[in-house]
């Protein structure tokens, strides 16, 4: 992969204070980063560009491993990492430059078979008990939207629904592949129509490391959209229901 003109020496020097790219991968989301049952390696499309991206630079790469997206947030804002993948959100903008985002995931809410719901609309009101994984980009999400349910909090997005089991919740709400995969392994639940929201997923890197860095990540999101590769990452990975965001330009 040829280095884009614009990730001059200064540039990578901005990314790599340690001397490598140190990239945060959030396990939490399952669309973008999973741990390879063979290998016990963390696989997927942000370890796929994280990889891609330190090539460019002709750097080696550590990958800086979490459970969930607020730890991943956290550990970039403390530039603990050097660039993680994220769902854009005003709240993590602080602290955090984002590129314009590579995939689009959907947002859902599960509920019982019997439960009375049967449209996103009807989620929003007193009584009602929803569960979301602490500080994924659905929590921070619903907790500004909703106006008179209740937002209960499972440790990590892939704890969800079982979180919402335990506690006898209302619906749970998360990554919509995440929950038909649940609803497909227990049985008794079913997915409301539609989505409540589209997540927006992109890289970012630490407000520090200046306005040139953000610029120079950014044109690499967009190669890697026009290039074919985002695609590709899914499409080798096998992750539906996700699609490669449209290309941004710049005036």
């Amino acid at each position: 992969m040829k280095r884009p003109a614009a990730i001059s020496a200064s540039i990578v020097s901005a990314f790599t204070p340690t001397g490598r790219l140190r990239a945060a991968v959030n396990l939490g989301n399952p669309i973008l980063a999973n741990t390879d049952p063979a290998t016990g390696m963390p696989v997927g499309v942000s370890v796929d560009l994280a990889r891609a991206f330190a090539k460019t630079m002709g750097v080696e790469l550590d990958l800086v491993v979490f459970d969930t997206a607020g730890k991943s947030v956290d550990a970039v804002k403390a530039e603990q990492a050097d660039i993680g993948f994220f769902a854009i959100d005003p709240l993590r903008g602080e602290g955090i430059r984002f590129t314009a985002p590579y995939v689009l995931i959907e947002g859902a809410y599960l509920v019982k078979d019997a439960s009375p719901l049967k449209r996103n609309a009807e989620v929003d009101v007193a009584g009602r008990r929803v569960v979301v994984g602490k500080g994924s980009a659905y929590d921070l999400y619903l907790t500004r939207e909703l106006k008179a349910a209740t937002i209960e909090r499972a440790p990590s997005s892939p704890a969800v629904v079982d979180t919402f089991l335990a506690q006898n919740a209302d619906v749970a709400a998360g990554v919509k592949q995440q929950l038909e995969a649940d609803a497909a392994r227990l049985g008794g639940l079913r997915l409301l129509p539609g989505r409540f929201m589209v997540i927006q997923q992109a890289m970012g890197t630490p407000t520090s490391r200046g306005e040139a860095a953000q610029a120079a990540l950014a044109e690499f999101v967009e190669q890697m959209k026009a290039s074919g590769f985002v695609a590709g990452a899914l499409k080798r990975h096998g992750i539906q229901g996700a699609v490669v965001a449209p290309p941004t330009t710049t005036a």
